[in-house]
């Protein structure tokens, strides 16, 4: 049986600043990385494909679609204000405030080439 594992692609301009990115500070793994147009990285059942300018995902993008949208990446953490806090000991900086909901609480991150990750830590269940 093969692996299942959800797919999102994300268009980058610097694969290896990707990869970087991702495998250093948000726990995925490189799943294979024929440099220098494309990489993909993996983190539990999900399958980030990193598509550099050289691509054949990027070039298949129409340019009106070449704009960051308010689309993204959701990673669920344990501990969210633990996680802010090595994110920005590392150097990273936050696209937004830490926002709490009636489901929990959440961050925005950027990857180097702006896509946008929410780091989201679910509300505790009280009985």
């Amino acid at each position: 049986m093969t692996e299942e594992l959800a797919s999102v692609r994300y268009i980058v301009d610097d694969v290896q600043a990707a990869v970087d990115f991702y495998t250093t500070h948000l726990g995925f793994t490189v799943r294979s990385h024929p440099a220098p147009a494309f990489a993909d990285v993996v983190r539990g059942p999900l399958r980030l494909l990193l598509s550099g300018p050289a691509s054949s995902g990027a070039r298949a993008t129409p340019a009106e679609a070449d704009k960051a949208g308010r689309n993204r990446i959701h990673l669920e953490v344990d501990d969210l204000d633990a996680e802010v806090e090595r994110l920005r000991g590392a150097g990273l900086t936050f696209r937004s405030e830490v926002v709490s909901g009636p489901g929990g609480r959440q961050v925005l991150i950027a990857d180097p080439a702006g896509n946008l990750v929410e780091l989201f830590e679910p509300a505790r269940e009280t009985i």
